[in-house]
This record gives C-alpha cells, structure tokens and sequence, in this order.
C-alpha cells in the first residue's frame, strides 16, 4: 500500500506540472531512493526525487477493536486498520539553482492547493487508503543534515511533507467464524 499512496502522489503531482507547465518533462516526480546501490546519487538531472524517509504510527486515530464483516455468509474477523503517517522527502536536482527553486516551488504550490486526496473527489486512489493529508513538515537545519547524512548523501535542496493517515487494512481474517446457517430467538423468562 505504501507503494500505492507514493505513485498516486507523484502522478497527481506530474499531472498538475504538465497543467500548468504545459510540460511534465522538467521538474517531474520520480518516486525512488535517493541513491543507487553503489552509492552514487541516484536522482536524474532535471526530475524530483520523491522518497520516503520515515513511517510512523498514527496512534491517536487507531482503532482498538478488530472490525467484523461477513464474506459468503461467514463471519470474519479483521485486525484493526494501521493508520500511518509517511515522511517523504522531495530532492530537486535540476542543472542550475533557480532551476531547482523552480522545482522545489513548483511543489509547494501543488500541495498548497492540494492539501488533501480523497478516494471520493480523486478515482485513482486506491479505496483502501481512503484519504490522505499532506503537511509541510518543517524541521530545523541540524535536523535536516541528519536526514541526509542517514541518507548517505550530500545535500540536495529539497523539501519535506508528511502524508497523514495512509491506511493499511490486511483483507486475510485472522479468527475466521462458522458458517451462519440459522438465525434464532431465545427468550427467558425471569
């Protein structure tokens, strides 16, 4: 699912570049990594990199009680839903600075004027994630150097965003229920 909700957002983001660019082709979101499996930079020259850096657990929205549901007269038991909060990183590397800028503002906008991705007002995304909420996540430079030195790279200008609630919801029931053949009624008299 988490590949889900990355691609979504990068093509949201690609179709509303090449709306208002008329041109999809500089500045594009790619979602990968950061670097390739030799260490060297893995961002190509003129795209954004779209990357996830973090994953934490929305633990104030989760849902405590195993949700029930019935499939071909069967009753299921499903664990309950994890809620998740994505930090995604987006490096711009274009072949000079106000390029970059350019880029990294071209984001910006797109998710100023987009803050929120629902299953209801946008078809491609997938029923199971439901809704996303997308938030700059401001950190302080100290902090910012330490993402890219986790990372393994030099720094490339870039900014962060937190995806709020993408759902994870595993359909496999884990306490699967008897067959309901008959309903009954039993009363007791006091």
């Amino acid at each position: 699912m988490l590949d889900v909700a990355v691609s979504f957002l990068a093509d949201q983001f690609n179709a509303y570049l090449l709306r208002r660019t008329g041109s999809a082709s500089l500045g594009q979101a790619v979602p990968g990594g950061i670097l390739d499996d030799k260490g060297n930079l893995a961002i190509a020259s003129g795209t954004v990199a779209l990357s996830l850096v973090n994953i934490e657990e929305e633990r104030v929205m989760r849902e405590q009680v195993p949700a029930r549901i019935i499939s071909n007269g069967r009753e299921m038991v499903l664990q309950p839903e994890l809620k998740l909060n994505l930090t995604l990183l987006f490096a711009a590397r274009m072949n000079d600075y106000p390029l970059t800028l350019k880029a990294l503002s071209n984001v910006l906008t797109f998710f100023q004027s987009h803050p929120v991705f629902s299953a209801d007002d946008y078809p491609a995304l997938d029923s199971r994630i439901g809704k996303i909420v997308m938030e700059l996540y401001s950190v302080t430079p100290e902090t910012l150097n330490q993402i890219w030195a986790s990372v393994g790279a030099k720094y490339q200008p870039s900014v962060l965003y937190r995806a709020r609630l993408v759902t994870i919801q595993d359909q496999e029931p884990f306490m699967p229920g008897a067959p309901i053949t008959d309903i009954g009624l039993e009363l007791h008299e006091k």
